[in-house]
């Protein structure tokens, strides 16, 4: 399950590419920041106008009520625009949508990513309701798309859908099964965003690990990589989203220790530090997994950075439970955390087990923030004095700003006026600002 930090507020807001063509809101997962630009795409294709998408996350009940929370301010302050609603949440709740007067369309997650959907929404006699069967999608198209507005790095989808049926999860019944994109089609994307200018591109899915699976051949996440990276040779970084840590092919573990363009900068999809809990969640990993997980990547590439999702408040989480949790942060030498407060999804395993307290869940949410918080600022005093690569995300006010490989956020104030800036450039490390590292160009 890919995410952002808390699953909630929207991640982006699209520039239209004409004055009338529709805005478009992202909540969630980059999955679906990828799939907003093609949504962009196909709405200004099929001449859509006057139109608003929210494209939900359903992985939080928080993240659903940020959701129609936003609605109900667009209704009020666009009175005459076409709303539309789209995404995981309109693919489980749709009738929760449609409920809403505010909610002119409700589309589901297959729908979407057709351009007839949005050239149906043009007359006046539309239907308000368009959600299939998620289940019975076999494949996953990939859509070219040129570029992401405001973004210095671009997002490719190499994979939909999972398999697998966690306790808490909703994200399959969002999804579906497991696509995988052709080999082909991959590259494709990514020499189309490469000839766009873009440097950095990281791939996403909901369970990229299984990549491969439902393809001839079976090639494994690892063997795409290898291939795309032979037929992609001015890609000149590449980043991966969550990974499951038992699921990790020799081919991958290669790349890992071999290849420079793959960026030192791992996340795992964890959910928990504690073996029952992890039983419990149905998950197909074990805690010493996870650890043995992290030693091997730091024994193959020094410099390799953790991020992990955590769920905080699982039905039946004990304080010891909980403290295991808080420990394999410092076991794993995690250092960006992910952190979800457990919400019970409906139709779920767990939203059948015995609950926690809402105040008890917010409490071990804050505590495992805090370790994190802790845990990121022990990483930016490490790489206090180093000398480190950057891609550049904006040049602004005499003023870059950027990511290191490891995703570490860099600040480089009173850069004289006309210097030519290169796109990746190397930096030396000077202070650690809390919210991000300071420094010089070399």
């Amino acid at each position: 399950m890919t995410s952002t930090a808390e699953g909630t507020l929207p991640i982006s807001i699209s520039d239209a590419q004409s004055p009338l063509d529709p805005k478009i809101i992202t909540f969630g997962c980059r999955l679906n920041t990828y799939e907003s630009e093609v949504i962009k795409s196909l709405t200004h294709a099929a001449g859509l106008e006057n139109a608003i998408i929210i494209n939900t996350c359903a992985v939080t009940s928080e993240a659903e009520r940020q959701a129609r929370q936003t609605i109900r301010k667009l209704r009020r302050e666009h009175p005459n625009a076409k709303i539309i609603v789209t995404g995981c949440s309109a693919q489980v709740n749709a009738e929760s949508y449609t409920k809403m007067t505010e909610v002119d369309a409700v589309i589901g997650n297959d729908d979407k990513m057709k351009i007839d959907t949005y050239t149906n929404l043009k007359a006046p006699d539309h239907a308000r309701l368009t959600v299939n069967d998620i289940m019975s999608v076999k494949e996953t198209a990939l859509h070219l798309v040129s570029g992401f507005d405001g973004k210095a790095r671009a997002f490719v989808q190499v994979q939909n859908g999972c398999n697998h049926r966690c306790t808490f999860c909703i994200i399959p019944y969002g999804r579906g099964n497991s696509r995988s994109v052709a080999i082909g089609e991959i590259v494709a994307q990514l020499r189309t965003l490469v000839d766009s200018g873009y440097h950095e591109i990281a791939f996403t899915g909901v369970d990229i690990t299984a990549y491969g699976e439902d393809l001839p051949g079976t090639p494994t996440l690892g063997q795409m990589i290898r291939r795309v990276l032979a037929l992609v040779p001015d890609l000149k970084r590449l980043r991966l989203s969550s990974l499951d840590p038992v699921e990790i092919d020799d081919d991958l573990w290669q790349l890992i220790e071999t290849e420079p363009r793959l960026m030192p900068h791992l996340h795992m999809s964890l959910q928990a530090g504690d073996n029952m809990i992890l039983k419990r969640m149905k998950r197909r990993h074990l805690r010493e997994d996870a650890i043995e997980f992290c030693k091997k990547a730091r024994r193959l590439r020094p410099d390799v950075a953790f991020g992990a999702d955590l769920i905080a408040g699982f039905p039946t989480e004990t304080d010891e439970m909980f403290e295991n949790s808080l420990r394999i942060v410092d076991e794993c030498d995690l250092t960006y955390l992910h952190v979800f407060p457990y919400s019970p999804r409906p139709g779920t395993p767990a939203s059948k087990m015995p609950q926690l307290q809402g105040p008890v869940i917010k409490e071990r949410a804050a505590r495992l923030r805090k370790k994190g918080e802790q845990a990121e600022q022990q990483f930016y005093d490490r790489l206090v004095g180093q000398e480190l690569t950057i891609l550049v995300e904006s040049t602004e006010n005499n003023t870059i700003k950027g990511r290191t490989d490891h995703f570490a956020p860099v600040i480089i104030a009173n850069v004289p006026l006309g210097l030519s800036i290169p796109p990746i450039t190397r930096v030396k490390i000077q202070k650690n600002e809390l919210t991000h590292l300071t420094g010089v160009l070399l």
